[in-house]
């Protein structure tokens, strides 16, 4: 592969706002919830990259056939691959397709079958276009998927930031992120975080139920949280992270008294004994991306509420990693069910696309 821009490349990045950037020189398109992928084509040669460098190619290969139908054959395409159902994207379809077996791999191709959706153009023939204005490189991506066959999109944009809001509002049932906003005039920054991305946020009270340990083996790396469902189940809901390291060693304290005899009465008490691969909604089990990535947890008694603010919730879990914002000890764990979480109804895709270029 002989490319203006040759792979790998670490894509650009966004910070995270609260608010709905504005400005005369701001473009904004919906944030896709997918897997982050940077195509690169070279005659018959197609690899797709992820963040991460890791190649999602042979994950993909029904990507592959509709890519080499959809790109000029020479180009560098910046994008996501996504999964979309009549209720909106599935990132959980999505993780299933990183499998090592190749066979099963072909089965969900033709069963959950990927599409891409494209927001920026790094390289176009012997042309390297990262240090053009983002204006021309969509200019030219425009150009490119004008007849892009089915399930190979070109991203909506819009410059105002009225129309970006209602995205913002009415297409999270469809199970995006939020939106992006990228100055016209920037060029390609590879790794910097130089556009802006704004996130849907909620707040949950939450059972804690155990923990898992830093890497560093000195502190608490992550919180696992439980919902009661309307049976009286608690079930995993997700996990709350991220803590600074003198935060990480305060939670080690804090949470001491609540290890002693924590498996008595837990409602895990079966999984935690069994140390069995994860199924429904428990904790644990192995990571299709970070193979290897070590899941195991602590239990500790579940009489602790913790307030966690979400982005937004997927198969009753919550899509990220939450964010501790306080203890509730005027909270019963008894009160955390799901009934607390706003349910957004799911929007239509197409509604989106049509509205391209508004």
């Amino acid at each position: 592969m002989d490319l203006p821009v040759q792979p790998p490349v670490k894509p650009m990045l966004a910070t995270l706002v609260r608010e709905m950037p504005r400005g005369p020189q701001l473009a904004y398109e919906p944030k896709w919830d997918g897997f982050r992928c940077v195509v690169f084509r070279d005659g018959d040669e197609i690899e797709l990259g992820s963040r991460n460098d890791r190649p999602l190619t042979r994950y993909f290969p029904e990507l592959v056939e509709l890519l080499a139908e959809a790109l000029p054959r020479r180009c560098v395409v910046d994008g996501e691959v996504v999964i979309v159902t009549e209720g909106g994207l599935d990132f959980g379809a999505l993780q299933l397709r990183l499998h090592p077996a190749a066979s099963r791999v072909k089965k969900l191709a033709g069963e959950t079958p990927a599409s891409f959706v494209a927001f920026d153009l790094l390289a176009l023939g012997d042309d390297d276009l990262t240090s053009e204005p983002f204006s021309r490189r969509r200019e030219l991506l425009e150009g490119i998927l004008g007849t892009a066959p089915a399930r190979v999109h070109l991203t909506p944009l819009t410059t105002d930031p009225g129309v970006a809001s209602d995205w913002f509002t009415r297409f999270e049932g469809a199970g995006f992120d939020g939106v992006m906003a990228k100055p016209t005039d920037l060029p390609y920054e590879q790794d910097r975080r130089v556009m802006w991305k704004v996130k849907h946020e909620r707040t949950a009270d939450c059972v804690v139920a155990g923990f898992r340990w830093h890497k560093d083996g000195e502190g608490i790396g992550s919180l696992l949280l439980g919902l009661f469902d309307e049976q009286g189940v608690l079930n995993h809901v997700g996990v709350a992270s991220g803590f600074a390291a003198k935060r990480r060693t305060e939670l080690v304290t804090e949470l001491a008294p609540l290890r002693e005899n924590a498996l008595e009465r837990h409602p895990w008490r079966d999984w935690a004994e069994a140390h069995a691969e994860a199924g429904g909604r428990m904790p644990g089990g192995g990571s299709r991306w970070a193979v290897g990535k070590d899941l195991s947890w602590e239990p500790v008694r579940t009489e602790l509420v913790a307030e966690v603010r979400y982005e937004h919730v997927q198969g009753g879990r919550f899509r990220h990693g939450g964010r501790l914002v306080r203890f509730r000890p005027d909270r019963t764990p008894e009160s955390c069910t799901y009934a607390q979480l706003d349910e957004v109804p799911p929007a239509e895709l197409a509604s989106l696309f049509s509205e391209a270029g508004t």
